[in-house]
């Protein structure tokens, strides 16, 4: 019986895929609209209000393919209380995961993110698996990070 590798060879059978939207959840759009676009520089590509939902969209500058919701964890008309409760706790407490950014002036973006009044959960450190990186919170609790590749 011959065995098949579980991946195709070379170019063959693979599909062109990208990415184009990732959620980032947060407690207050506006505050999540301080960090995102006045500290780290990401443009407003959508922001769009319908009964108690908002849908706010950015992105990085000269990337329009790629869009990040700011989502709320409470705006979801079809989440249970306990579900939003449960959403809320962990934005809390900084366990939903957001995002890693790449930059070429890392120390730069770092001083800009600071001087907003982020708070920073690292300094610029070089990491040992080839790239420089920072973190911060936003103003939700999400743990975001950025990296340079040394």
């Amino acid at each position: 019986m011959e065995k098949r590798s579980p991946r195709p060879a070379g170019n063959v059978g693979r599909m062109d895929i990208k990415l184009a939207q990732c959620f980032i959840a947060v407690d207050d759009h506006d505050k999540a609209l301080g960090f995102y676009r006045d500290a780290l520089g990401l443009e407003v590509r959508n922001d769009v209000s319908y009964e108690t939902l908002r849908w706010v969209t950015v992105g990085p500058p000269g990337q329009p393919e790629i869009g990040i919701v700011l989502e709320s964890t409470v705006g979801d008309p079809n989440a249970s209380e306990a579900d939003k409760e449960a959403a809320a706790t962990l934005l809390a407490k900084g366990l939903l995961r957001g995002v890693i950014f790449s930059t070429d002036d890392l120390d730069g973006l770092f001083e800009r993110v600071s001087a907003s009044g982020a708070e920073v959960l690292q300094e610029p450190t070089d990491q040992p698996y080839g790239v420089r990186d920072c973190a911060f919170r936003d103003p939700a609790g999400n743990m975001i990070r950025i990296n340079k590749r040394l």
